[in-house]
């Protein structure tokens, strides 16, 4: 323990910026996951870090270039900045370099590496210019840093390992994931109280937007006006069914808005959510601060076309009840089948590996079962349900990956699916559109409260699985001393 000099004839000494109470101890665990190994090493101050144990296994520039190149597909595979961070850091070190601090932004890369003191810093840098969703590649991209971290793979079986992982094709195709959209969208209309009509109505509205997203994207135009567009038939296939239902046989009573509901689950940005909560908790405030913004965005894009849609059938005389949304659906022996499909889905599209999609799946069904409990059958407070129910989807996961040693990301990001607010977000729209503001404000405001619930409580659990496995002592972020005044 390090503590704060002594004051003398001539003043302070150096060691008078140390805090009173010191700066802990930080040592990390013999044993423990590589991510846990190297978080503890990146929170020590840069000069008390232990040497590596290993000799310098090549040339600086090359391990450099290797640890950026496997930090970029992490990135751009949606990992945490603090996740990255510590896969850069653990990847150099293990090669045996010393003095690295890595840097992660929301599309930049950095790392600096001073081989020895009397030797200048060498730096180099990497931009992140795509991004997709591939979990099974990321799950590739743990297994590697995992075996480098443990000293079993050289470095230049690391780069034939890497280039093999960049050209694996995903698990599923394209038609694959329009189909799992639509299963998605149906699922969730079921959630909210929809029938066999209504899921299929949800389900082609989906696929249909699903196509025309691709269709975009095959044009190069940006994901705001892909999501702009993908949420349009969904919007006024609502339109189409609340205006016909008469004409359809076994549709009498049918909740015409459950469809947009069902196309809105299937297009909100949950993942992207996640992570910038994270990163903001983490400390990681511009890379938060860039992730809320891209949410921000692609809410927009959803907002624009179905209140574009909304707005023409309310013009031609449409009129979907905005009351709906009182209304209560409480059919657990339905909804919790409905959730674990959506679940299902939601892991599809976000490219899981197929050992995944059980647990996602299940993962899933706990979290839609401890929300009916707390939420429908208990009459607790929605924000405060959706919260807990993501807490125990956060803790599940955290253990399933330590487990599995892979990103916790396959496991949480379908399973907080069936509790994002797409029922609160439309029914917002739709007053809007039908001039009620103070209903709009409230559903609205609703939507973001739940939002924030759902990214706080998956980030808590995960906290608290890692406290529960994590031998040394807890240790404060660099921001949280800040916020002491140190």
């Amino acid at each position: 323990m390090a503590h704060g000099g002594q004051p003398g004839a001539g003043g302070w000494g150096e060691g008078a910026v140390t805090p009173a109470g010191g700066f802990p101890v930080v040592v990390p665990p013999e044993g423990a996951l590589w991510q846990d190994r190297m978080r503890a090493l990146l929170r020590m101050p840069s000069t008390e870090r232990p040497g590596p144990a290993v000799e310098r296994a090549g040339a600086v520039p090359r391990v450099l270039d290797l640890t950026l190149r496997i930090g970029e597909l992490l990135l751009a595979g949606g990992e945490g900045a603090e996740d990255v961070e510590a896969a850069m850091f653990g990847v150099a070190y293990a090669y045996g370099l010393a003095r690295i601090e890595p840097t992660v932004t929301f599309t930049l890369l950095g790392i600096s590496c001073q081989p020895a003191l009397t030797d200048p810093p060498l730096t180099m840098s990497r931009t992140v210019r795509r991004r997709g969703t591939d979990y099974t590649r990321l799950a590739a991209v743990f297994h590697l840093v995992d075996g480098i971290t443990a000293h079993e793979v050289t470095l230049e079986e690391a780069y034939r390992r890497l280039a093999g992982i960049r050209r694996n094709r995903h698990p599923y195709g394209t038609w694959v994931l329009t189909g799992a959209s639509g299963l998605l969208a149906g699922a969730a209309s079921v959630l909210v109280g929809g029938g066999p009509v209504i899921f299929a109505a949800a389900a082609v509205a989906a696929m249909l937007g699903d196509r025309l997203a691709w269709l975009l994207a095959g044009r190069g135009l940006p994901e705001f006006y892909q999501f702009a567009v993908a949420a349009m038939p969904a919007a006024g296939m609502g339109v189409l069914v609340d205006r016909y239902a008469h004409w359809i046989p076994g549709a009498t009573g049918v909740q015409s808005s459950a469809v947009i509901t069902g196309g809105l689950f299937a297009l909100l940005p949950g993942r992207a959510l996640v992570a910038a909560v994270q990163d903001g908790l983490t400390g990681f405030y511009i890379t938060a601060s860039a992730r809320l913004l891209e949410v921000v965005y692609l809410v927009v894009g959803i907002v624009l076309g179905v209140t574009l849609v909304l707005y023409l059938g309310f013009r031609s005389g449409g009129g979907i009840d905005p009351d709906q949304a009182l209304r209560s659906y409480d059919r657990p022996w339905v909804q919790l089948p409905a959730a674990m499909v959506l679940t299902l889905a939601f892991a599809v599209l976000l490219q899981c590996e197929r050992a995944v999609l059980l647990l996602a799946t299940l993962n899933g069904g706990v979290a839609w079962t401890v929300f009916g409990v707390l939420h429908q059958s208990a009459g607790g407070n929605q924000v405060a349900a959706t919260g807990a129910a993501a807490g125990l989807v956060g803790l599940f996961g955290q253990l399933m990956a330590r487990y599995r040693y892979v990103s916790v990301l396959p496991y949480v990001t379908a399973a907080i699916g069936p509790l994002l607010p797409g029922s609160a977000t439309y029914f917002g729209l739709l007053a809007l559109t039908q001039h009620h503001p103070s209903l709009a404000l409230t559903q609205l405001t609703k939507a973001a409260a739940l939002a924030l619930a759902l990214a706080i409580g998956v980030n808590l659990g995960n906290e608290i699985a890692r406290l529960a496995l994590h031998t040394p002592p807890p240790t404060p972020r660099r921001a949280a001393k800040r916020t002491r005044g140190f």
